[in-house]
């Protein structure tokens, strides 16, 4: 079959399925899988190549983490320490030894037990992080917890795919173990990890802003696409996980000034794979192992969901008195993840594991990931039985962070961002000139690259988390372009907007601005009442001289924007109006004559 067609299959399956699944409040995971089901070789037998369509699709899991790696700053990674080591590493133990044992009652033998627990105890980072993501849930703190421990659950790949040969017959047992070939690897692995911080930290942004600076914004889209494939190469030449170095990589630039551009560029492509990656998993359920053995194959996916939400409330429970966090965790992460795939695989390959069992085990993991939007419904259902009150924010003060959003930080805007600091006001800044923003980083401003036009960036920079938008961009038609994007897609921002014309107010005020300051002439107001001054009149003559000219000016821009596109009409009201302005003035200096002679 051509490429094209399998394409046009995926999205029509995707465009069909996935709104009756999120309109029935399954939300799109389940839909995306149950899409793949239809077009797989068990129903439709649309597609040639699942498994292949399937090892392509995981690079959306990569594409997946490097975006929560851009959000995750190494500061916040830091203070994370204890919940990614402490907690992660517990549930990861805790769960192993459990269906390791259980494994074990059930007849295995004893290096395939230790093999199923291994793999079992890893949950889907994508499935659990989109669900929550779906759900608004990702800042809360069974979000945050889920989190630290999947982080945890990818840095474990890494020592368990290196030393899961020594387990197989081939390696000969102790007795070759003194080879040090799996050290060897693993010190492979930490230099890697080493070249790709080093280098992502220095030589990363220099090559960004380079692209900036001299190239288009497609170039720039096809540079973030080349570093998050060149970092999953390296990672994988060095055994390791390709998600876990993309979320390296983007850790090292999430204090980049191109933290929200590389997002915003990274989020389509990111949306489609990982859909595709969920349509990929329904294909390559095995439906004739479940109708073969049924009672098997459900009791397993339901017996490992349930194991691991008393592990994953076990270990929650240490970290939070609240049951609604618990819960909340024990959900998220109660499914079977997708590097089971991986390590079930090799496993056989290793001659650990018998073939036929791992494909039951892979069967069971991919139901328990279907019945996670199910389990998700069942904890809401609970939760409003059990306790009514929302959990709070885990992370309130990031929203603080977004208050206001800068567009433009040229003359206008660093000193509206000067005023924002001083008073201590968070805000984000965007800025298209790749040397501006070079500029005013040097003096420690932060400020991120990326046109603020863009409906994508806008959502990268929590927009709708914000509650100002600072229009302060010079030139017009990308001033305009920003605020017709802000009021379609962010109607509840505020927009205080610079203009740099009486021309440029009018088109704002077509937008249904009205919160708009024009370039000098505030500064023009200042500088004609010194000179009145200066020219004898007194301080308060001058004053009200100049006040009276603003409001009048002010009432009379309102009064022209509806024949603001009438140029010969607009320039005769002007002529009008300055005229009544001098008379005016005159009358005012006649009365002030008469009132002196007497």
């Amino acid at each position: 079959m051509a490429l094209l067609e399998q394409v046009a299959i995926f999205l029509g399956a995707a465009v069909v399925v996935v709104p009756i699944a999120r309109r029935a409040g399954f939300g799109s995971v389940l839909g995306y899988m149950l899409a793949g089901a239809i077009v797989g070789p068990w129903a439709l037998d649309l597609v040639d190549d699942e498994r292949k369509i399937l090892h392509f699709a995981e690079f959306g899991v990569v594409l997946l983490l490097f975006v929560i790696g851009l959000e995750l700053q190494p500061r916040r990674l830091w203070t994370m320490r204890r919940a990614v080591f402490g907690l992660g590493g517990a549930q990861f133990a805790l769960t192993a030894a459990a269906l390791a044992g259980f494994a074990l009652v059930f007849g295995l033998p004893l290096q395939a037990a230790v093999v199923a627990g291994l793999a079992l105890s890893l949950s889907s980072t994508a499935f659990a992080l989109q669900a929550l993501a779906e759900r608004n849930e990702l800042t809360t703190r069974h979000g945050r917890l889920s989190f630290s421990i999947l982080l945890f659950q990818d840095l474990a790949v890494i020592p368990i795919l290196a030393l899961l040969p020594l387990l197989g017959p081939a390696s000969g047992g102790a007795g070759d173990a003194g080879d040090g070939t799996p050290w060897l690897d693993i010190a492979g692995a930490v230099g890697m990890i080493a070249l790709v911080t080093i280098g992502g930290r220095y030589l990363l942004r220099y090559v960004l802003r380079l692209v900036a600076r001299f190239g288009t914004h497609e170039v720039f889209t096809a540079t973030t696409l080349l570093t998050v494939v060149g970092v999953a190469l390296l990672m994988e030449l060095a055994g390791l996980s390709m998600a876990l170095g993309a979320f390296l990589a983007g850790v090292l630039l999430a204090d980049s000034e191109y933290r929200h551009e590389l997002e915003a560029d990274i989020e389509p492509f990111k949306g489609l794979l990982l859909g595709l990656f969920f349509m990929a998993v329904g294909m390559t359920v095995d439906i004739g192992l479940v109708i073969e053995t049924p009672l098997t194959v459900l009791g397993l996916a339901l017996g490992l969901m349930l194991a691991k939400m008393l592990c994953l409330a076990a270990v929650a429970r240490i970290d939070t008195p609240s049951w609604r966090t618990v819960r909340g965790t024990a959900i998220a992460l109660s499914q079977g993840g997708e590097f089971a795939f991986v390590i079930l695989a090799l496993a056989v390959s290793s001659s650990l594991m018998d073939g036929r069992v791992a494909d039951t085990l892979i069967v069971a993991v991919t139901l328990s990931m279907a019945a996670t939007p199910v389990a998700f419904k069942a904890g809401d259902w609970l939760n409003a039985r059990l306790d009514r009150e929302p959990e709070p924010d885990y992370e309130r003060h990031i929203e603080e962070e977004n208050r206001v959003i800068v567009a433009g930080f040229g003359r206008v805007g660093q000193i509206v961002g000067r005023i924002l600091r001083l008073r201590r006001i968070g805000f984000t800044a965007l800025e298209t000139s790749a040397e501006q923003v070079d500029f005013v980083r040097r003096f420690g401003n932060k400020v991120y690259y990326g046109d603020a036009s863009r409906v994508e960036l806008l959502r990268a920079a929590r927009a709708d988390k914000a509650v100002l938008f600072v229009l302060a961009i010079e030139d017009v038609e990308r001033s305009l372009a920003t605020a017709r994007t802000v009021r379609r897609h962010f109607p509840h921002l505020t927009i205080f907007a610079r203009a740099r014309n009486r021309q440029h107010a009018y088109a704002l005020m077509d937008l249904g601005i009205d919160r708009i300051v024009r370039d000098t002439f505030h500064s023009s107001l200042e500088l004609a009442q010194g000179i009145l001054v200066e020219l004898g009149l007194g301080g308060s003559e001058s004053r009200q001289t100049v006040e009276t000219f603003r409001d009048h000016d002010t009432a009379r821009l309102i009064a022209q924007h509806g024949i603001a596109h009438d140029t010969d009409r607009m320039i005769e009201e002007t002529r009008h109006w300055t005229r009544e302005l001098e008379d005016m003035f005159a009358e005012d200096e006649r009365e002030a004559g008469e009132t002196r002679r007497t």
